[in-house]
């Protein structure tokens, strides 16, 4: 079994007053009018947002926050992954691996790890408790960056050999939105031990493509969607390197790419992005990114699925055949086929449309979103 070693955040000083001093001395330039988000990261909110991290966010309550969890590194493939364990209480906890995507990291689950873990804790029963890992992705975060990009379907045999070779569980439950509903999919697919996905995205694709007439409309209209939300993801997948050398040095940049994904992909009333997301939840996000260096690596996955073959699973057809759970969060923005072309894909057994919520599920809601993995993994033990 790989070597286990225990890890705590503690990100030095110099490193926060560089990127203090970064966003203060930030020259703001102008717009041709306010244009609200339309153009992308509105400027009077990010002026906003960066008069607060310079003058009042404070990162150690944060770090003191995240350092609540057991924090691991392990060498799996080559790599130190990092992740997050969390022991579940009672005599039989299933093992749970859930997976963040961009531009989201570990601190996305703050919320639900404690809840799955010690589900008595918070008014639950303990019989539905789960030892949960929540790993950083490759190249994201705490965890080491791979030595080209990797794509979902590469992350998924880390995860796996993380799971089955360094813990040692002979089967598990995995969870993921964003990219690590991707990689959901590919364990589900190739790895035995995965007993059951959870997932609240639909990235793949059918090689068929849409049949019949509310499957074709939905394909019309995701495309339609999806014109103006598509220019960051061709950017990151086909010349990741170019867009590193301004976000590396800028931390205002790397902001503003960030938040304006948060605001127009989560739930929001209008365009108050604080009605879904305060700036502390913000700014600890983005600062993962910031203190550990890792926003070019973190890119790199879009390239990496690029190379694997994109978003189709099987060019012969093949689906997941794990039992696998939905969770439909209306404003998420990959928006939802008909169940019909989902279940040419996976072999759904819960598919469940929330009434509220976006993208970052597990930020947004964590209650519907873990009350929707309990239900679930009930069917299963």
């Amino acid at each position: 079994m790989t070597k286990i070693r225990p890890f705590r955040l503690a990100v030095p000083d110099a490193t926060l007053d560089y990127i203090k001093a970064r966003v203060a001395g930030y020259r703001w330039h102008e717009m041709p009018d306010d244009g609200g988000w339309e153009y992308g990261a509105n400027m009077d909110y990010m002026k906003e947002l960066c008069a607060y991290w310079a003058e009042k966010y404070d990162w150690r309550k944060h770090e003191r926050e995240i350092n609540r969890f057991a924090h691991y590194h392990a060498g799996v493939g080559g790599l130190d992954l990092h992740f997050i364990r969390e022991k579940g209480s009672g005599s039989a906890p299933l093992p749970l691996i859930i997976s963040h995507g961009w531009p989201g990291s570990v601190v996305e689950f703050a919320r639900i790890i404690e809840p799955l873990a010690h589900p008595q804790q918070f008014g639950g029963d303990i019989n539905d408790s789960f030892d949960v890992i929540a790993p950083s992705l490759p190249g994201f975060g705490f965890s080491s960056r791979p030595p080209r990009p990797y794509g979902p379907r590469k992350m998924a045999n880390l995860f796996n050999a993380l799971m089955t070779g360094t813990l040692g569980y002979k089967n598990y439950l995995a969870q993921g939105g964003d990219w690590g509903g991707a990689i959901c999919s590919w364990l589900g697919f190739e790895h035995a031990a995965c007993r059951a996905i959870h997932i609240n995205i639909l990235t793949m694709r059918h090689p068929d493509g849409p049949q019949g007439a509310e499957e074709t409309a939905w394909a019309e209209r995701f495309d339609r969607d999806q014109t103006m939300e598509d220019g960051y993801r061709t950017q990151q997948a086909t010349k990741p390197q170019t867009l590193s050398y301004a976000m590396m040095d800028s931390p205002v940049g790397v902001a503003a790419w960030i938040v304006e994904k948060f605001n127009s992909w989560s739930d929001t009333d209008g365009d108050d992005i604080e009605s879904a997301h305060s700036k502390d939840v913000l700014l600890t996000n983005i600062m993962v990114y910031l203190v550990t260096g890792t926003f070019n690596t973190a890119s790199w996955i879009y390239y990496g699925r690029r190379e694997e073959g994109g978003r189709i699973l099987s060019p012969q057809g093949r689906r997941v055949e794990v039992p696998t759970a939905m969770a439909l969060f209306p404003k998420e923005m990959l928006s939802w086929p008909p169940r019909s072309y989902a279940e040419r894909i996976y072999n759904i057994k819960r598919w469940t449309t929330m009434p509220r919520g976006g993208h970052f599920a597990a930020m947004e809601e964590p209650e519907l979103l873990i009350d929707d993995i309990r239900e679930f993994a009930r069917e299963l033990r």
